[in-house]
């Protein structure tokens, strides 16, 4: 009953506001299939690759700098289990309730699902898997897979080593997605949700926090208990497609 009084206590919220955030994590795309790191095939399952290193130690910048080839090896099997991956009912109802609110996502994932589902108004925190670049020169291109690469794939234009676009492991974010993240709260929030997150890194955990200081509902969308669960107005201990999904029906 608690939990049918809190569906409703945040349809009727959300009903009533105009700007949103959703601050999405691994939890929002498992249900689409996507593994994480640790759970690509099994294969980090103990902690350690075949070469007995953790996988964040091998999808590190620092690695990727030195040994470029095994970085990539990982990324092409990550890519490769990620592969056809569509996005499920959670990522469609965000990018439906477009229609009647002014909705920005803050997402972890790198898997392009929101943008897929058809969110305008993304922050790729950790950038794309979708999107590769040159390390040396202005090259780039937005590619569905890595079906046409192999080994080490260079640069068309200048030969050099290629990349995804996305944060590894010890690297920065990128500017101009922090400076949009920081437009965007300046600008405020009617409310704000997290879903299938449990990080706290500081720019995941300040739009929470920020909200909750100036009296912001704040809604926490996963299965278990989280750090910043205590933060939050509401917390709804479901999966994201079905939180969603009761949300959306209470509207």
């Amino acid at each position: 009953m608690k939990n049918e009084e809190s569906v409703i206590q945040i349809a009727n919220t959300l009903r009533q506001s105009k700007r949103v955030l959703f601050i999405t994590g691994a939890g929002i795309s498992a249900e689409s299939g996507i593994p994480t790191y640790r759970g690509v095939g099994g294969l980090y399952e103990y902690g350690k690759t075949e070469e007995g290193l953790s996988i964040e130690t091998i999808l590190s910048g620092h690695v990727f700098q030195r040994k470029p080839k095994l970085t990539w090896k990982y990324l092409f099997q990550i890519e490769k289990a990620c592969r056809g991956a569509k996005p499920n009912r959670a990522h469609e109802l965000i990018a439906e309730w477009q229609d009647r609110y002014q909705i920005w996502v803050l997402t972890q994932n790198v898997d392009g699902l929101h943008r897929k589902a058809g969110s305008r108004n993304i922050i790729e925190i950790h950038g794309s898997f979708h999107t590769l670049l040159c390390t040396d020169c202005d090259w780039r291109r937005e590619v569905a897979d890595y079906r046409t690469y192999s080994d080490l794939p260079l640069c068309p234009a200048c030969g050099h080593v290629i990349r995804p676009d996305i944060v590894l492991f010890g690297e920065m974010l990128a500017l101009n997605n922090l400076s949009m993240l920081q437009q965007q709260l300046n600008f405020g929030f009617d409310m704000v949700f997290s879903v299938g997150t449990s990080s706290l890194f500081p720019y995941i955990t300040q739009p929470v926090q920020l909200a909750r200081q100036q009296g912001i509902p704040t809604v926490e969308i996963n299965p278990r208990e989280t750090d910043l669960s205590r933060v939050f107005t509401h917390k709804l201990r479901r999966s994201a497609v079905e939180a969603l999904t009761e949300i959306h029906k209470k509207l």
